[in-house]
């Protein structure tokens, strides 16, 4: 019999039939790299975070950049429409301005009755094209004076009036819309001097003789 060598019965680490003692060495790694994973999709779900916050915040700031961009559109838009409109009514105002000698003509031809035949055709076409573009006349005899829309050239003083009245149109006023191009002007006169005083006496009078005359003591 053969002597057996001390220790040989020892116990030896299992390995798979084929496979040495150096393949269990990836397998640790391996491990270890498996644990470690969760710590990086963590770390990456940060930096995701982190750029989503960027993009809502450039978003936000892109969208409201665009918000004031399209306001001050809109209020160029308004400003060249009302200067449009304002070189307009100028323009016509002008034009008009022009033509009222010729409408003062035709105002007195038709006073004098000689607004006749083919002149009368061509002096209403004129007139009613410079009403379609807005011109009205006004004045008129017996209206209240007002500075603002009249211009007094002559000045009396009438007994039947109570105020300062036009009494005569000596050439009428032009206006288009609000906006007055030429006032009329105008005759006008006022109350004469004391005619008041007078109407006031008279008046305490007549009161006085409704309540049957002042107290005897």
């Amino acid at each position: 019999m053969t002597e057996e060598t001390p220790g040989f019965d020892e116990q030896q680490p299992d390995v798979p039939s084929g496979a040495t003692s150096d393949d269990a060495e990836p397998k640790a790694a391996s491990s270890s790299e498996e644990g470690a994973a969760p710590a990086g999709d963590t770390g990456q779900d940060v930096a995701l975070v982190a750029q989503l916050d960027q993009a809502r915040t450039a978003l936000n700031e892109r969208t409201g950049d665009l918000q004031r961009l399209q306001a001050e559109f809109q209020n160029y838009r308004r400003r060249v429409e009302r200067d449009r409109i304002a070189v307009k009514e100028i323009a016509i105002a002008n034009l008009l301005t022009e033509l009222l000698p010729v409408l003062d003509d035709i105002g007195r031809a038709r006073e004098h009755g000689e607004l006749v035949g083919g002149f009368k055709s061509v002096a209403e076409s004129l007139e009613g094209t410079a009403a379609k573009m807005g011109l009205q006349q006004f004045g008129k005899e017996g209206e209240p004076f007002d500075p603002t829309i009249h211009e007094a050239l002559m000045h009396s003083y009438a007994p039947d009036v109570t105020e300062t009245t036009c009494v005569a149109i000596l050439q009428p006023g032009y206006r288009i819309g609000e906006r007055t191009i030429r006032p009329a002007r105008v005759a006008v006169a006022e109350p004469q001097p004391g005619a008041q005083t007078v109407k006031a006496d008279e008046s305490a009078d007549a009161d006085d003789k409704e309540s049957g005359g002042p107290d005897e003591g």
